[in-house]
């Protein structure tokens, strides 16, 4: 029976430095993330751990600058490393894409000050961080949010709710949004908040279906007291600042989806060319090589968007809408390859002694993160019709 194992994705890297990036992190996946992960994710755990070493690897800085501790690489490397772990584990690809997240506020609107003051730590000091701008009431709705800032002399008080904080209760600092002055979009501004501040608490985290092992809970501001130091941008710039942020999320979304449906594929195809069926390998029907043909077709085209939409960035030119349709397809591609993952598995994709199923669950809140699937869509329309009721 001829050699079906999937081989490593070969992929069109800009340099050799890329290139043994690449191997690097391909090496980490295998010897600390995979081996563990099915177990830890039922469990329930975060790999703190995990995340310690990517630090020491140079790994949770990538696309920022090299003067404070990034890895000065351009989005289209940083993307693929991210889907090389997704691939290997969700929880550790997701939580690489929110920490780059949280970080970007300060990497991209601080002051000279600001930034060689924090972002060493934050880039390569074995700091986590969390982005709030989701509230309770204000999720795709985002400009309606409620948390407040009060000045108070060289001090701001902040005080509300956030809600759906990707490591909410774990994380050394919180990139926050909340409203300093009028309701709207233009009273909302940005702040480095460190997670020992007192005041801040988290809940119990969120029992979600999928991607249990990262920390998803509500994180309350009873009077935190920040100093204006640490106040990111110009007052009223936060909600310009959230969105610029999240234009650069979602291509961390998006690679992130296409290493989990990487991942259902490459188990799909180890099972089709194993699982032997009327005397030959479910691999030879073409029922199935028609699935797999479809599977691969999807990942490659998600790949191939969001690569051009990096590129894009890396050229310092707009991306936005790039970004938003390489955050829908991508995600919605991983849903797809994950169900029909689940189904070449047959019963064995059912049980939780193969990993299809669970990729086929932690698919799911990737149309859900960092802007619903139709957010994108009424993001992309805008693009090119126009904003709504003109």
């Amino acid at each position: 029976m001829p050699d079906r194992a999937p081989q490593p994705v070969d992929r069109q890297l800009p340099t050799d430095e890329a290139r043994d990036l690449i191997s690097l992190v391909r090496d980490i996946a295998q010897r600390e993330i995979v081996p563990s992960a099915a177990e830890e994710e039922d469990a329930g755990r975060f790999p703190r751990e995990v995340f310690a070493l990517l630090s020491e690897s140079g790994l949770l800085g990538l696309p920022y600058d090299a003067e404070h501790g990034g890895g000065d690489q351009p989005y289209e490397v940083y993307l693929q490393v991210l889907e090389e772990l997704a691939a290997a584990r969700l929880t550790v690809g997701l939580g690489v894409s929110v920490h780059t997240l949280a970080s970007y506020a300060l990497a991209a609107y601080g002051t000279k000050e600001q930034q060689a003051e924090h972002l060493p730590a934050m880039l390569g000091g074995g700091l986590l961080g969390a982005y709030c701008l989701s509230e309770p009431a204000s999720g795709s709705d985002a400009a309606s949010l409620r948390t407040k800032a009060v000045r108070e002399g060289d001090d701001w008080v902040i005080d509300g709710t956030k809600a759906w904080i990707t490591h909410g209760g774990i994380a050394d600092f919180y990139t926050v949004m909340a409203r300093t002055g009028e309701d709207g979009p233009r009273g909302i501004t940005a702040f480095l908040v460190p997670g020992d501040a007192e005041g801040l608490s988290a809940a119990v985290p969120e029992k979600k279906m999928g991607l249990k092992g990262s920390p998803t809970a509500q994180v309350h501001f009873d009077g935190v007291r920040v100093p204006d130091a640490r106040r990111i941008g110009d007052e009223g710039q936060g909600f310009a600042i959230a969105l610029s942020a999240l234009d650069s999320g979602r291509l961390g979304i998006a690679a992130c989806a296409v290493g989990v449906a990487q991942a259902a594929l490459d188990e799909a195809l180890s099972y089709a060319g194993q699982r032997r069926q009327f005397g030959r390998p479910i691999a030879d029907f073409q029922g199935l090589r028609f699935m797999l043909a479809d599977m691969a077709t999807q990942i490659e085209a998600g790949r191939a968007l969001y690569l051009t939409a990096a590129r894009l960035r890396d050229a310092g030119l707009p991306f936005a809408k790039q970004a938003a349709m390489a955050k829908l397809h991508c995600t919605d591609t991983a849903m797809r390859v994950t169900t029909d993952a689940v189904q070449i598995l047959g019963g064995y994709g059912y049980t939780a002694d193969f990993p299809a199923e669970r990729y086929m669950r932690e698919a799911k809140v990737l149309q859900i993160v960092e802007g619903t699937n139709q957010i994108q869509r009424m993001v992309i329309a805008r693009h090119l019709a126009g904003p709504e009721g003109r």
